[in-house]
């Protein structure tokens, strides 16, 4: 019986400029889609990404192969930009909401928000890949904001439902071309809900802080 190794052996490895192409390929992809929406054409992609339609369509059979890609390599961004942070933090506790403050800067910067039009598109949400980036990130947003919490410097009513759903409205592609330039407010609204996140409140929150399972649920 041939052993996995065997087996492993002989199954070609993808060359390296055939990497380098689906990774300029999935790259263009995520710029457009900020840009236009996830219904870009893909003879677009091709040319952003500098090449033929051909490797487009040897890469990935059909767009919604293209868009799990692109959602898999902003989730896994993002949640590298908090595995960061919360080393800050264990390093020094004291500077837990700094770095609660530059994940959410980093992540801005990665657009997380302009998944969500993605996420309306016709693939499958419940991809065992899908499903692992999606708990990777929520397990490491949480625990980078039970650190700022136990420092004392997270306000108490918040939960990661709720500082996902603000990054992704605040970060999220606004309708229209004309809209584009008002990405360099970006993060400075940012700052202003960020201010509003540190302890000690100011004010009672309405309603019941969100989990990431609330959102689904809705």
């Amino acid at each position: 019986m041939e052993t996995a190794t065997a087996a492993q052996r002989r199954t070609p490895r993808p060359r390296a400029d055939a990497l380098r192409n689906r990774e300029r390929i999935v790259a263009a992809a995520r710029e457009m889609f900020v840009e236009f929406g996830p219904d870009v054409p893909l003879d677009e992609v091709a040319r952003r990404a500098g090449v033929g339609n051909a490797t487009v369509y040897r890469h990935f059979a059909d767009r919604s192969e293209l868009v799990h890609q692109v959602v898999l390599l902003v989730t896994d961004r993002v949640s590298a930009h908090a595995e960061e942070a919360i080393t800050a933090a264990d390093a020094d506790p004291s500077v837990a909401f700094d770095a609660l403050r530059r994940f959410v800067h980093a992540s801005a910067d990665e657009r997380i928000g302009a998944l969500c039009p993605m996420l309306q598109a016709a693939f499958d949400p419940d991809h065992p890949d899908l499903v692992d980036a999606r708990e990777r990130l929520e397990a490491v947003v949480d625990g980078l904001m039970q650190r700022a919490r136990a420092a004392g410097q997270l306000r108490t009513d918040i939960a990661v439902g709720d500082l996902m759903v603000a990054l992704s409205q605040l970060t999220r592609p606004l309708p229209g071309t004309a809209c584009l330039n008002m990405d360099r407010f970006v993060h400075r609204h940012l700052q202003l809900f960020l201010d509003g996140l540190m302890a000690p409140a100011r004010s009672e929150l309405p309603g019941a802080s969100a989990t990431l399972e609330d959102l689904r649920q809705s």
